[in-house]
């Protein structure tokens, strides 16, 4: 027993720390600055027929779309401090979720920026209307964002005062080893989506550039669909803490929300913007309901003290 605590301990420490956080944090940031300079000498080779590539990606042919690259390393990091985040904050946890969504937005922004097409009718273009409906949808998900971490801020507070018991402690040891579960997978499907996105996007030789899966249906779709398993198991193992009603509905509020965003991954167009929106509002709203039934049963139990 205590050699799997060792064990446990030490895994723990060495994939979830604080410190391994800021190491992480200071090699992502490094390598998506590298790889921002690296994606502009290639775009400034190509244009100079140094490298000469034939039917090559729009990601190359003009040097807005370079900045595609680093936001793809960043979105890899948030995904880590999503990991991170599990086993200390449910819904720190969530929201890391919507950064993530967010984030893919703004960088797809970046991405169709090389295809606006200018005329008289703006709305001819479907790449125009693409571009619209994204810089809307930001705006909108960073203000959800804003009350989303305004709710929870208050709720932290509450929680903060509620004294850790044993079950509590099991619980949090719980969602500690699925975080660790967590990482090998996300290591996997990272290098495996990035090398896959690399050959098609730079060095594919074909016309499938435009046509195969872009990253997010690669790495993502798969990563939310076992972020939903997780979701429903610990669900399940909460009912050993608590049965409260407005804890289940919000616990399985936050899984239809990651299921809204899973789904957005295999849409396109204004499909794709409502459901990423919707899911975004519904957790804000399960979330505030939730604080509305905690600040009632709080009333409720300083009532019967009194």
């Amino acid at each position: 027993m205590k050699e799997a605590n060792s064990l446990f301990s030490f895994l723990y420490s060495a994939l979830l720390s604080e410190k391994t956080k800021k190491r992480t944090e200071v090699f992502f940031v490094s390598l998506a600055i590298i790889s921002f300079l690296l994606h502009l000498t290639i775009i400034a080779l190509v244009d100079l027929k140094i490298i000469l590539i034939n039917d090559y990606s729009k990601l190359l042919s003009n040097p807005i779309s370079a900045i595609y690259t680093p936001f793809s390393f960043i979105l890899i990091y948030e995904v880590y401090l999503l990991v991170y985040y599990l086993p200390k904050s449910t819904t720190i946890y969530i929201g890391k979720q919507y950064e993530i969504i967010t984030l893919i937005i703004i960088r797809r922004i970046f991405k169709d920026l090389t295809k606006l097409e200018f005329s008289d009718n703006w709305l001819n273009s479907q790449a125009n209307v693409n571009f619209t409906l994204d810089i809307f949808a930001t705006i909108i998900l960073f203000f959800l964002l804003f009350l989303f971490y305004n709710l929870n801020k208050k709720n932290e507070i509450k929680q903060s005062k509620i004294q850790k018991t044993f079950d509590i402690n099991s619980f949090i040891k719980l969602k500690k080893v699925f975080a660790i579960g967590l990482i090998p997978i996300f290591l996997v499907l990272s290098i495996y989506s990035l090398a896959h996105w690399i050959y098609e996007s730079f060095f594919s030789l074909t016309q499938i550039v435009d046509k195969i899966k872009d990253i997010n249906k690669i790495f993502f779709a798969d990563f939310f669909t076992i972020l939903i398993l997780i979701e429903v198991l610990l669900l399940l193992f909460s009912f050993f803490l608590s049965d409260k009603f407005n804890k289940v509905i919000r616990n399985s509020g936050f899984i239809i929300s990651t299921i809204l965003i899973k789904l957005s991954f295999g849409t396109e167009g204004i499909l794709n913007t409502i459901l990423i929106v919707a899911a975004v509002l519904f957790g804000v709203i399960i979330l505030a309901i939730h604080n509305k039934y905690e600040k009632l049963e709080a009333r409720s139990t300083s009532s019967l003290e009194a």
